[in-house]
């Protein structure tokens, strides 16, 4: 288990921050660790596994490649699939799962290409003890990934179980919530998060601040950065119900992980218009072991001012949709925002366009702050009338965005000297 092939999948546009992320973790570089489309590839240990389940924020899963060949045909699949040896991984008394993804496979089916995969799996455990293990859609015990290509096949075994989102602490949400993976790559592509790990201890940290927090997904990844919270602290994982799993191993990583946490207030801040959702803001940060770290108020994201008199970074995922309900004061929402929390819309109540406004707010009150804003909008910028310093792209589940960097200025972006001819 000292010579693994792991893929770790991620949301597109994450790729190299994952792989600088792997490295942290792992140590590993050079031809033991290279970017993919859509993930990293590395040759790691077993041990690597377990540590990546615990510590990686931007993956979606850990896989174990156990198989790469060529196929034409779901027979190949089922030929690829009896060659591998899945008795070393789990026995008859557990259940399993198998999961196909593809591009451009020239089968007509992926259910009839999972079945396949299916059988020959059931036939070599058949074959070998007289027995079968059952097959169970929805709580598997193990479950099994197939990635189709146009001619190439790839089996993996799956040691994450739940995806690696959903850490355990956020039981309250909102209507949209964001996923924990990207709200942290956004923390990574702010620079905020390798700051806080490289920065000295006692050395003046820079705040954070989430305007429009919801159920306070970005500021809690935050908290526990610079706490140095393991993500996977709280939830439990595939890998325990796998045969090579070692329980005093795993008992080991985790009590080096709780002995690496730090007591740190940087001064990291969330705010939203709707109280509803900071209530599950707080709730939520008290599960993950930030409760003190984190400052949550309820406000209007037009009308509140910074919350430190140091200039910082906010990060924002700013609604999408049909129309903002902005309360103007605090818990004076409208029934749409106490349901949904500020996150669904695109105008304020009085019919002005809400990004504009949130811009001339902070031009005057936010100098020497810097914004990013995660939109699929491409055009965001010129709506704000501010000119963006830098624009990451990312992706939200199957939606195309990017996350806008604004260096804040009093007055219009567009008058700067530094911009004029």
């Amino acid at each position: 288990m000292n010579q693994l092939q792991l893929f770790l999948p991620c949301a597109a546009g994450v790729e190299d921050f994952l792989a600088a992320e792997v490295h942290r973790v792992t140590g590993l570089q050079g031809d033991d660790l290279l970017v993919g489309r859509g993930g990293v590839v590395l040759r790691a240990s077993w041990r690597d596994a377990l540590l990546l389940n615990l510590h990686s924020r931007l993956a979606q899963r850990v896989l174990v490649q156990l198989s790469h060949t060529m196929y034409r045909s779901e027979n190949d699949l089922y030929d690829a699939a009896s060659g591998v040896a899945w008795e070393i991984w789990f026995t008859t008394k557990q259940t399993f799962k198998i999961e196909v993804t593809a591009q451009h496979s020239p089968l007509k089916s992926l259910n009839f290409a999972a079945l396949k995969i299916k059988d020959a799996v059931a036939d070599r455990f058949r074959n070998k003890g007289g027995e079968r293990p059952s097959v169970d859609t929805t709580w598997p015990d193990v479950r099994i990934y197939a990635h189709l290509t146009t001619d190439s096949a790839t089996l993996y075994i799956d040691t994450s179980g739940e995806p690696l989102f959903k850490r355990g602490w956020r039981e309250d949400k909102g209507e949209a919530p964001l996923k924990e993976t990207l709200a942290a790559a956004m923390i990574e592509a702010s620079g905020w998060g390798n700051q806080m790990r490289t920065a000295a201890a006692g050395a003046q940290a820079t705040p954070l601040y989430d305007p429009c927090c919801g159920s306070g997904t970005i500021a809690i990844e935050a908290a526990q950065i610079a706490c140095n919270i393991a993500p996977g602290s709280l939830r439990r994982f595939g890998f325990e119900k796998l045969l090579p799993h070692q329980p005093h191993v795993w008992a080991g990583i985790k009590q080096e992980a709780q002995a690496a946490r730090v007591l740190r207030n940087p001064g990291i801040f969330g705010s939203d218009v709707a109280h509803r959702m900071v209530d599950f803001a707080q709730r939520n940060a008290e599960r993950a072991g930030v409760g003190e770290v984190v400052q949550f108020r309820g406000g209007d994201a037009l009308q509140r001012m910074p919350p430190s008199e140091t200039p910082g970074v906010m990060l924002l995922n700013p609604p999408y949709g049909e129309r903002i309900a902005v309360a103007g004061v605090a818990g004076e929402a409208s029934e749409d925002v106490a349901r949904f929390g500020a996150r669904e819309s695109a105008q304020t109540e009085d019919g002005g366009d809400f990004f504009p406004q949130l811009a001339a707010h902070w031009k005057k009150n936010y100098s020497g702050w810097t914004a990013w804003v995660l939109t699929p909008d491409l055009k965001l910028p010129s709506k704000m009338r501010l000119k963006e310093s830098r624009r990451v792209p990312m992706w939200n589940g199957p939606i195309e965005c990017r996350l806008f960097k604004f260096d804040m200025v009093k007055g219009s972006a567009r008058a700067r000297p530094a911009d004029r001819p």
